[in-house]
């Protein structure tokens, strides 16, 4: 069962930033999962649309230039980062799951992924998720290689089997009190793997691997490191219709 931080070591270090990730990555992570949205025609490393509730700044991304947004304190100090010095801190150590959080971040998502690949990152390093699954069809027209995941806030419904098919994905990612083996049973059918989010108390982290899933989001990485087996490093196989 693969340890996917979530952004980070959040229950460590402020989320989404490069301590934070460096802590999920010193906890034993695997996988790291960070969001993102565009500024400029960089994509920075933040889950909200506004900067309230994560730095010391105030009022909504899209109101900042890049330098401004540079220049805001995200907890001990640290910057908002760039994608770009997240994918080369974890280079050769850990895989990525972006997060698609904003309008405009499915193409310079695809060129970045495409930069990376074309310095060695395999592709089951690197899964692309959201929960705007129209961002996730902009992104499967300029990219048709990379692993989808369909994030989703519901249980299991029919629309996660049409969506799998249109968009060629590779893993659903459920919320904890979704995760049941109605839902394991139907996304292994359909060759999905099971992401389960946000885990964080050890009992559940013991049943979500008790009940199959292919790995939990958690903000306690050293919590669900027992149950990470050494062959967890990266995301699962793809089906034959998700890239070659």
């Amino acid at each position: 069962m693969l340890c996917i931080g979530h952004r980070g070591a959040r229950g460590h270090a402020p989320e989404n930033t490069l301590l934070s990730i460096r802590t999920a990555l010193q906890l034993g992570a695997k996988a790291i999962e960070i969001d993102v949205y565009c500024c400029e025609g960089e994509l920075v490393v933040i889950h909200d649309d506004t900067v309230d509730r994560t730095t010391n700044g105030h009022g909504p991304i899209d109101r900042f230039t890049l330098a401004d947004l540079r220049q805001l304190d995200a907890g001990k100090g640290e910057r908002i980062p760039l994608l770009h010095e997240v994918m080369d801190l974890l280079e050769g150590k850990a895989a990525i799951n972006i997060e698609l959080k904003g309008t405009g971040t499915a193409a310079p998502t695809a060129a970045m992924i495409d930069h990376y690949r074309q310095r060695g990152w395999h592709e089951d390093t690197i899964l692309v998720s959201s929960f705007d699954w129209s961002l996730l069809a902009e992104f499967r027209q300029l990219d048709g290689h990379s692993r989808i995941g369909l994030l989703t806030e519901h249980a299991y419904s029919p629309r996660l089997d049409e969506a799998t098919q249109q968009l060629g994905s590779c893993a659903w990612h459920c919320h904890l009190s979704h995760a049941t083996t109605t839902m394991r049973q139907q996304a292994h059918t359909q060759q999905q793997a099971l992401y389960v989010y946000t885990v964080n108390a050890a009992d559940d982290i013991q049943r979500m691997q008790q009940l199959g899933v292919d790995g939990v989001f958690t903000d306690y990485p050293e919590r669900a490191i027992p149950y990470q087996a050494s062959t967890d490093n990266g995301f699962c196989p793809p089906p034959a219709r998700c890239g070659s």
